[in-house]
């Protein structure tokens, strides 16, 4: 179809979303959507009015365990499913309107290419899809086929590639139109650590071109490298959204590293220097541990640790990590984060490139 890049699934009619008028350029969000619902038959609610703000030139990424929702919401923005609320709008047009897919390239999960054809016949196919002049995407697929490393696999059919070869191929079909937006749902799946730093270096570079990049993704690790901002979907919610260090800054703490050169027992010691009743100190196998994030309020506990002869190896802040901010959210809305979890041990054997 042209005008836009898409899965196997079938294109859902247009959805009808509100008559705002359109918002001036210079102060429109990417994507701005609001009470957005899918309930399928059967009664199941996949997504339960949410709401996402996706700014210029930013790499965002959507996080959520298996089931939450994440893919049903990139394939309304990408009408291939329809709504069954939805009011927003995407690069200044409705959520629904068509002709705003030709700005905005789509890597889908399990994305699969006809085995007969050859890397370079897939850009040029999805290129004539998006309704890419053929001599514009002829250029394309070779530089795109470059900038994702199968250049030397251009001629090669993709029933010999690998896992990891259809997914670099997956984004350079998704970047044949030169869109303003690109949704990638899962584009390090089956990569190796080596190939997953290159896609994370096309993503950078994709900012860099002022370039708006939405990614879905069950690989913690990956959208805390990439993204600028974040948002954390349980059961068809969002229930966090900002930066990480918006959202972490309530866990900012200190540690410090300790160590005691007496027969005392350590952790008397200590907690006779610190009084470890207070709930803002711990400690634990040498590690103090205190919630307090300004570096003023720590220095009597680093007197009352030198007044003691106690050993203070170093001190460093620290917060919550992207993983300990998951974890709690969906622990909180009565989730089960064992799909990440599940995913982040298989990644850690790594794919083929």
């Amino acid at each position: 179809m042209k005008g836009s890049i898409r899965d196997a699934h079938q294109v859902a009619p247009s959805q009808t979303i509100g008559e705002d008028p359109p918002m001036p350029a210079s102060d429109q969000l990417v994507i701005d959507i609001d009470s957005v619902a899918k309930t399928y038959r059967g009664g199941v609610q996949a997504l339960r009015g949410v709401e996402l703000r996706v700014h210029p030139g930013e790499v965002f990424g959507l996080l959520g365990p298996n089931g939450a929702g994440k893919s049903t919401l990139v394939k309304i923005l990408m009408t291939i499913v329809r709504a069954s609320k939805c009011k927003g709008r995407m690069l200044g047009s409705a959520i629904g309107d068509k002709s705003t897919l030709t700005r905005v390239g789509y890597l889908p999960e399990h994305l699969r290419f006809p085995d007969y054809l050859t890397g370079e016949q897939v850009v040029d196919h999805f290129g004539a899809m998006a309704g890419v002049p053929k001599p514009v995407r002829r250029k394309r697929a070779d530089e795109l086929l470059d900038v994702v490393g199968m250049s030397e696999w251009r001629k090669t059919r993709v029933g010999q590639y690998s896992k990891g070869m259809k997914q670099r191929l997956g984004v350079a079909q998704a970047l044949v139109n030169d869109p303003d937006l690109v949704l990638l749902d899962e584009p390090t799946d089956g990569v190796d650590p080596l190939g997953r730093k290159e896609i994370r270096g096309i993503i950078q570079r994709m900012k860099e071109q002022g370039k708006t990049v939405f990614i879905n993704s069950h690989l913690l690790s990956e959208l805390e490298l990439t993204c600028d901002r974040v948002a954390i979907m349980v059961k068809g919610e969002v229930v966090q959204q900002g930066t990480i260090d918006e959202l972490t800054a309530e866990s900012e703490r200190y540690e410090f590293r300790v160590s005691v050169h007496t027969e005392h027992d350590e952790s008397v010691l200590v907690g006779s220097a610190l009084d470890l009743t207070c709930e803002t100190i711990e400690y634990s196998a040498g590690v103090v541990r205190t919630t307090v994030a300004d570096i003023h309020e720590i220095q009597p506990m680093i007197d009352a640790l030198r007044a003691k002869q106690i050993t203070i190896h170093s001190i460093k802040p620290t917060r919550n990590s992207l993983e300990d901010l998951f974890m709690n959210a969906v622990e909180a809305g009565g989730g089960d984060p064992g799909g990440v979890r599940k995913r982040r041990r298989k990644d850690a054997k790594g794919g083929k490139r």
